[in-house]
């Protein structure tokens, strides 16, 4: 691939044009949308960037953050970080099933059968063109996204010409108040800043990986101007903020009103085509991404064998099709809930990033990468602070704003992984099977060595998160809590907002406990052997990096 190949792929990765901002705007009001759209470069999507870039350059392999976290805090808490980065691109999928369900329904009135016939074709078309291979989705992924500029070069064009609102009034909706305006519109707008590592996940097929960092970089620019230059441009030009959405249905409008008014419906209409286009774009995009997270997984005997066929090739076609089967039936929710549902889990993982990079760091030196020409995070010691600080502080917050429904199902699903992980160390053995002298097993547990006490950790963290949610959610929602889960839900276990804000108080005291029980005695029983084992795992790492860019960072 092309360095502007990989700067078209990330750009589809991540935005693909403003699609999306709609919700923000109608939840959070226009002044606090363009307000975030405007900060996140700087303390979200241009740190998450940084080290991305790092890591990729040091550790150009298939996988991407899998294999970032496994080299630099071992097996167990490389599956960890896996899964959440293959569960979120598979439900990420569904999401632009609903974008273009929605937009193609500005112009078609559909049944709720012919638009689930949509997301079908939708899902097969590009499933097809994974299959072909990446250069040939690199020439397909070019022309669409230079479509996407175009169209909204000439909202933002016809929107300024035609300024008749103030397009930052009023700043946040008044029914919300501003502190929980940011928190209704923060999913979005930190999903509209989402998908820098889903390039990493394909390193090896690039021909010189070191391109992508570069790429990273690049991509950065364009994609803050191509959100807020036509999101300021449009609302200046139509105004009512309160009717923005990416549904279809009466009243409902968007980007594409601006041409609509001031140019012609036939205007409006290509550009909704083009809607179409770049959420097909990023879907492509991430069939690629999402078919090669389980694979890499499952070529280091941590999932089902059947996850790492590939054709002659090197394609991984049956984890192309599984995905396709699975987007099949996610696709049938809406789009805000798809965000919602799957936000928390890519925040943990980014979330873990920020532990990633400090460990890489003490083991191979940024001054070393340097002078040998890799990639490494601008701004020195206190850039590495400055961007950990803003990662960590917004993932928490988000993770937690989502609301407590939210909250309660995605922690659910990030302390499963604990489970699938035994199941799996017990069925294919993992990295035992690579090297049995590096990677023993516990005969007692018939765990990996070490896992004890990562498990300790993990259940101590989880517990934790679940104690703080309890408390932050129960100032955060404590006003309309009660009320607003039993109308939304009716009966059952999230209609009780005071039960699930207990559930989360006992549960995260009770991992705790668990958690420094489980760490202390791994740390007794496996210590000794693990500090041996670790210069031996270090060794292997070396011989690796050196494999690949001919020296280690020393």
């Amino acid at each position: 691939m092309s360095l502007l190949g990989i700067v078209v792929l990330i750009y589809s990765f991540i935005a693909a044009g403003a699609f999306g901002i709609e919700e923000a705007i109608a939840s959070s009001g226009p002044g606090v949308t363009i307000a975030m759209l405007l900060l996140f470069p700087f303390v979200w999507s241009i740190p998450l960037g940084e080290m991305v870039a790092e890591l990729g350059s040091l550790y150009p392999t298939e996988g991407g953050i899998y294999s970032w976290a496994r080299e630099a805090f071992g097996e167990f808490w490389g599956w960890q970080v896996g899964l959440w980065s293959a569960l979120t691109t598979w439900l990420c999928q569904a999401e632009y099933c609903a974008l273009v369900a929605g937009y193609l329904g500005k112009i078609m009135p559909m049944s709720p059968e012919v638009e689930f016939g949509v997301k079908i074709a939708m899902v097969l078309i590009f499933t097809l063109i994974n299959i072909a291979g990446l250069d040939f989705m690199e020439k397909i992924e070019t022309v669409l996204i230079g479509l996407i500029l175009v169209a909204f070069a000439a909202v933002t064009i016809v929107g300024f010409m035609n300024w008749n609102y103030n397009p930052i009034e009023p700043f946040f909706n008044p029914e919300e108040g501003l502190f929980h305006s940011v928190g209704e519109g923060i999913a979005i707008i930190i999903w509209m800043y989402l998908g820098y590592e889903c390039m990493s996940n394909m390193a090896e097929e690039v021909d010189d990986p070191q391109l992508i960092p570069k790429g990273m970089r690049l991509s950065q620019p364009l994609i803050c101007l191509s959100y807020v230059l036509p999101t300021l441009a449009a609302l200046a030009a139509v105004g009512r903020w309160s009717e923005w959405s990416t549904e279809q249905g009466e009243g409902a409008i968007g980007y594409a009103d601006t041409l609509i008014q001031y140019v012609g419906n036939w205007a409006g209409v290509l550009f909704i085509i083009v809607a179409i286009l770049a959420n097909c774009a990023i879907f492509c995009s991430y069939i690629a991404h999402g078919s090669r997270a389980f694979f890499v997984m499952a070529d280091d005997d941590m999932f089902p064998k059947i996850m790492r066929k590939v054709d002659k090739r090197g394609i991984p076609t049956i984890s192309i099709l599984i995905l396709a089967a699975f987007t099949i039936f996610t696709c049938q929710f809406d789009f805000t809930t798809l965000v919602m549902a799957t936000n928390p889990i890519q925040l943990y993982m980014y979330i873990a990033m920020i532990a990633i990079i400090f460990k890489l760091r003490k083991l191979y030196p940024v001054e070393a990468r340097v002078k040998n020409g890799l990639t490494v995070m601008a701004g020195g010691t206190p850039g590495l602070i400055y961007c950990s600080i803003c990662v960590f502080a917004i993932s928490i917050f988000a993770i937690y704003v989502n609301g407590l429904d939210y909250f309660v199902a995605g922690y659910l699903v990030i302390f499963g992984g604990l489970f699938f992980y035994m199941l799996f160390k017990w069925i294919y053995k993992g990295r035992y099977l690579e090297d049995s002298v590096a990677f023993p097993l516990n005969p007692l547990t018939r765990l990996g060595v070490g896992d004890a006490v990562d498990i300790g950790m993990y259940t101590l963290l989880s517990g934790l998160m679940s104690l703080g949610g309890s408390i932050f959610l129960w100032f955060y929602e404590i006003e309309y809590g009660a009320e607003y889960y039993l109308e939304e839900y009716e009966e059952g276990f999230f209609a009780n907002w005071e039960g699930m804000i207990s559930f989360c108080r006992w549960l995260g005291i009770v991992l705790i406990i668990v958690g420094i029980i489980v760490y202390f005695a791994g740390k007794r029983l496996e210590a000794p052997q693990l500090a041996k084992l670790r210069n031996r795992r270090k060794e292997d790492m070396d011989k690796r990096i050196e494999e690949i860019h001919g020296f280690i960072p020393r």
